[in-house]
């Protein structure tokens, strides 16, 4: 997507090139590639389109840290033959006329983005890492459309190896097929950065404003990791407690009122605690009858967090003996939200962007 021109981006080739021999190749004018990537989603919610969304991310050798002559014969076998069908049907409670939520909120982010830039040298796109569209399709797309340098931004807030490194991973896979290969930069975890803490509380606060009832806890419900990847070395469970307390502050809340858990554990091994689903379905015992969940990990709405949270984890926390249960919406493509991205973006731009 190339949006208008500002005068001091307008350079032309032949300002910046001279004029060419006779018979060369004609010269694009050299562009700025913003390439934002989100974690990826199933084509449509049919067995088919959700076995090859699952079998491409659970082949990922930073999500699942396990030989794979051992992983491939369970993932080939009993995962992929029964779990489809199980995540189909969890799919189609969410999905839109457009699609994914996941999918739409970034296309969305990404336009936004664009339109804000305003720049004849930039071309922003999007791409999921696993799915369609595809970062190595992306960046062979803004190579193709002129871009000299590509700057790309993994989407989640708290770095961890299974998510922002994935994604760093993919993008160096593809430049390694390239025999001219743009320049390339990447940006680090924004988990404390004020623009997002700033976002995320605001979020906070408007949607506590309409509710008709006073949480006695916010649960901060972040997507879990495997515990022994943080015994190596991990900052992902850092960044997490990090994000609550800064919260916490920015909201004037005593720091037992916001609490953090880890969900969506996959597998046998043991992940980050306190558990999401058995402290949803613990609280009502301990006297909190009224929650408020927040999804802090991702920037935009997903199946994490509209079936498994909205959803799963409503029925859960009253299933338990709860009164009151509101799950707070991510930033999707909201103002906050894409001032967030812009603030990464200039930053990041530096030196490449007058």
């Amino acid at each position: 997507m190339t949006h208008s021109v500002s005068e001091p981006f307008s350079r032309s080739s032949a300002a910046r090139h001279g004029p060419l021999p006779n018979q060369h190749p004609a010269v694009q004018d050299p562009k700025i590639g913003i390439l934002l990537v989100n974690l990826g989603t199933p084509d449509g919610t049919d067995y088919w389109s959700v076995r090859r969304y699952l079998a491409e991310f659970l082949s990922d050798r930073r999500v699942i840290e396990v030989p794979q002559w051992i992983w491939q014969f369970i993932l080939q076998g009993p995962i992929l033959t029964f779990r489809p069908a199980k995540s189909g049907r969890a799919y189609k409670k969410i999905w839109t006329e457009q699609g994914s939520p996941l999918l739409v909120n970034t296309r969305a982010q990404a336009e936004k983005l664009a339109a804000r830039m305003s720049s004849s040298e930039v071309v922003v796109e999007f791409a999921m890492n696993y799915g369609n569209p595809s970062i190595a399709s992306k960046i062979t797309s803004l190579k193709a459309q002129g871009c000299d340098r590509i700057f790309v931004l993994a989407l989640y807030p708290q770095y961890s190896a299974t998510t922002t490194a994935s994604v760093y991973d993919r993008v160096f896979s593809a430049l390694k097929t390239m025999r001219w290969q743009p320049a390339v930069r990447t940006a680090p975890a924004f988990h404390d950065m004020p623009a997002y803490i700033e976002a995320l509380a605001g979020s906070i606060e408007s949607h506590l404003a309409g509710l008709d009832f006073k949480p006695d806890r916010i649960l901060m419900s972040y997507h879990g990791i495997p515990k022994a990847y943080f015994m190596k070395g991990d900052p992902y469970h850092c960044h997490c407690h990090k994000t609550t307390r800064l919260v916490a502050e920015r909201l004037g809340l005593a720091p037992d009122v916001l609490m953090t858990t880890f969900q969506s554990r996959f597998g046998p091994t043991e992940w980050l605690r306190p558990y999401t689903d058995k402290t949803l379905k613990s609280l009502p015992q301990q006297g909190v009858k009224n929650l408020v969940v927040v999804s802090p990990a991702f920037i935009s709405d997903c199946l994490e967090t509209l079936e498994e949270i909205a959803m799963e984890g409503r029925d859960d926390f009253l299933d338990a003996g709860g009164a009151h249960y509101s799950a707070v919406p991510c930033l999707n493509d909201s103002d906050p939200a894409i001032d967030v991205i812009e603030t990464i973006v200039r930053r990041e731009l530096a030196g490449w962007l007058d």
